[in-house]
């Protein structure tokens, strides 16, 4: 089992910037990939990026490629999502997920955090 507990969301302008933390316990993150997502007021889930286990790889949903910047310290049992030039259309509960590396579903989630971008 592991747990995830995000933290670092909050209220911020159009334009600024929040980095959130994924803390993990129960086991060592570097057996799994992990995953921000997030979900808007009436939207579907969306996964926002995703990183490989050792952190060298990694994908954006075009949609905040050269924004946002996944990354992990797995020594630290954590990943962070640092978020910069926010829009409102950034508004959403972000969370974070764990997959094992052979598996095909995340199966870990975090309760969520609250991003809310002000025009």
């Amino acid at each position: 089992q592991v747990q995830l507990v995000e933290s670092g969301g909050g209220l911020v302008q159009a334009g600024g910037s929040l980095r959130l933390s994924c803390a993990a316990s129960g086991r060592t993150l570097s057996r799994y990939i992990m995953g921000w997502f997030r979900q808007a007021p009436g939207k579907e889930r969306e996964l926002v990026a995703i990183i490989s286990w050792s952190g060298g790889g990694t994908t954006y949903v075009d949609s905040v490629k050269g924004r946002f910047t996944i990354s992990r310290d797995n020594a630290k049992n954590t990943m962070y999502l640092q978020m910069n030039s926010l829009k409102p259309e950034d508004t959403a509960v972000y969370y974070c997920a764990a997959r094992p590396i052979r598996g095909s579903e995340f199966e870990y989630w975090g309760q969520g955090t609250q991003v809310t971008v002000s025009s």
